[in-house]
């Protein structure tokens, strides 16, 4: 019988909010949408903070979590913990004075404990998608008071997207990528649907080997073969890092087009999945990769 594991319960400890599996959008609680004292922002979530510093209000944070670590001069900043992992004692420890978080923050009892405090509490959507990188671009401006630069930050990453996303538009045979999370004990954990796996591979224009089911899941050694990716994707300085060895090895990835090829793209976690303003850039070096010479300028 095959096992499923869910990524939330077996790897959220170790990868970030990188990988969090898409939701709905979400309401910041008690119908905040704009902080009233920017002075003393506490940001949750690697897109965040990457999204207050491309809008040069890095001047608000008083505070990030662990996986913020873009640019460089966040790492400057206290880091209240791990996004998933997080105490209402640590982030509240920073007096900040409001927090503004990406949905998927947790755990859920540590969230309403902050959401219940006195300090006001913005919980950004997530969405692996074009628009969903320009609404999280917008949603941030307007909780720092900055509607007007989030515009203009948005319009300027809407037109790199677009520019990244036409580059492998005329190409007619699209690759079949596995998105490959992690090996555990043999076994391949892989992006299904509603995850950012999935939606940088089809922003490159290829597609997901991976069908009928949504989030990481184990696969059995039957859907691997069935799948006959082309290419596998993994990334790198985000948990345990998938050894090329490893993966080859497992027979049924051997047995599919891309172990016959050993074609294996590993590119940064965070610059990969992140979802943000350098997105376009990861789209395309991912194109790059995946189409060589068929990508056009």
């Amino acid at each position: 019988m095959r096992v499923v594991f869910s990524f939330r319960s077996a790897l959220a400890p170790m990868l970030g909010a990188l990988l969090a599996i898409a939701a709905p959008p979400v309401e910041a609680n008690e119908g905040t949408t704009a902080f009233s004292d920017t002075s003393r922002i506490a940001s949750i979530g690697g897109s965040i903070t990457e999204i207050v510093y491309a809008l040069g209000e890095e001047g608000h944070l008083v505070a990030r979590d662990s996986t913020s670590h873009y640019p460089e001069a966040a790492l400057k900043l206290p880091d209240v913990g791990y996004m998933r992992a997080l105490s209402p004692e640590g982030v509240l420890s920073v007096n900040p004075s409001g927090i503004l978080a990406l949905h998927g923050s947790g755990p859920r009892k540590a969230v309403d404990v902050l959401k219940k405090s006195s300090i006001p509490f913005i919980e950004v959507p997530e969405h692996y998608s074009h628009g969903g990188i320009l609404e999280k671009i917008r949603i941030v401006g307007m909780a720092l008071g900055v509607e007007a630069k989030a515009e203009k930050l948005a319009a300027a990453t809407d037109a790199k997207l677009k520019a990244a996303e036409k580059q492998t538009a005329s190409i007619k045979e699209r690759k079949r990528v596995l998105f490959v999370l992690s090996i555990q004990g043999g076994k391949i954990l892989a992006a299904g649907c509603d995850t950012a796996g999935d939606g940088i591979v089809k922003l490159a224009g290829a597609v997901n080997a991976v069908k009928g089911f949504c989030g990481y899941k184990q696969m059995s050694d039957e859907a691997i073969v069935t799948a006959r990716p082309d290419v596998i994707l993994t990334m790198k300085n985000a948990g345990p890092p998938v050894s090329e060895d490893e993966l080859f090895a497992n027979p049924s990835i051997a047995s599919t087009p891309a172990g016959a090829a050993r074609k294996v793209i590993s590119m940064d976690g965070g610059y990969l999945l992140g979802f943000g303003p350098r997105t376009a850039d990861a789209i395309h070096d991912l194109a790059v990769s995946l189409y060589g010479n068929q990508v056009t300028d």
